[in-house]
């Protein structure tokens, strides 16, 4: 249990308990996410220099793919070198985010209620993206996926949903397993996400990834094989790694 041991994420923790005993036992401890500092990522293995995105394209940590729409920013200086080949990467993602800012779309919402204790063990809650918001950097290609691939006029959200948080490991910063369902295209996957949290200056910071074989975008999430091409159906595209970025606030 994260109360066991004393820490700056307990300290932060305690700041959503309510301050008088009844009130704290009436109610466990929630957090929300905040938007404007919240982002979702994906990266596709091999990414061919050009297949990832970000829901917060405006953070300078984040550059797009070859082949990008004009405005959007790159600086070669510091942008990692990479091959236009088949080969994999093992940088994922290839653009972490360095430092927590307020300038990500309004694009990530969701909440988290603490689990027996008030600590992260048991922990549950949601996270939801608006799919329109994912951002690779290319405009037609960012169209395409919405209408063709994601069809997001049917299905306009990405959802986790943390049926549990389990294996919590207390410290300056927690680890610990997020299980629960992805869910994209109206299928929902069961998945477990490794994730961390650690103290910011802006609140809690809670960063986790998973991964999952390309071509279950087809077997299981039943997109279009023809709009996803070559990619899926030779199997070019190996594994689609997903994460998130997340700052949480207690809720008041």
């Amino acid at each position: 249990m994260l109360r066991a041991t004393p820490s700056p994420i307990v300290g932060l923790l305690a700041l959503a308990v309510w301050t008088s005993p009844a009130a704290s036992q009436a109610a466990a401890p929630r957090w929300t996410v905040d938007p404007a500092t919240s982002l979702v990522w994906w990266q596709m293995d091999p990414h061919y220099e050009h297949l990832w995105a970000t829901t917060c394209p405006g953070d300078p940590s984040w550059q797009a793919g070859e082949g990008r729409t004009p405005g959007y920013h790159t600086d070669y200086s510091t942008r990692p070198a990479t091959l236009p080949s088949g080969r994999s990467d093992a940088r994922v993602p290839l653009f972490p985010r360095h430092r927590v800012r307020p300038l990500c779309q309004h694009a990530v919402r969701g909440e988290m209620t603490a689990g027996d204790g008030g600590g992260w063990q048991g922990a549950r809650g949601t996270v939801s993206v608006t799919a329109d918001s994912l951002i690779s950097g290319l405009d037609f290609r960012d169209t395409y996926a919405r209408r063709s691939v994601l069809e997001t006029h049917r299905y306009p959200d990405l959802r986790f949903t943390i049926d549990s948080v389990v294996e919590v490991q207390a410290g300056d910063t927690v680890r610990a397993v997020a299980v629960g369902r992805f869910e994209a295209h109206g299928y929902a996957l069961p998945v477990r996400v490794p994730v961390d949290a650690v103290q910011d200056p802006a609140g809690l910071r809670v960063r986790g990834q998973f991964s999952i074989d390309a071509q279950l975008l087809v077997h299981e999430f039943g997109m279009s094989k023809w709009a996803l091409g070559m990619g899926v159906m030779f199997k070019r595209w190996k594994t689609l790694h997903m994460g998130v970025d997340l700052l949480l606030r207690p809720a008041t």
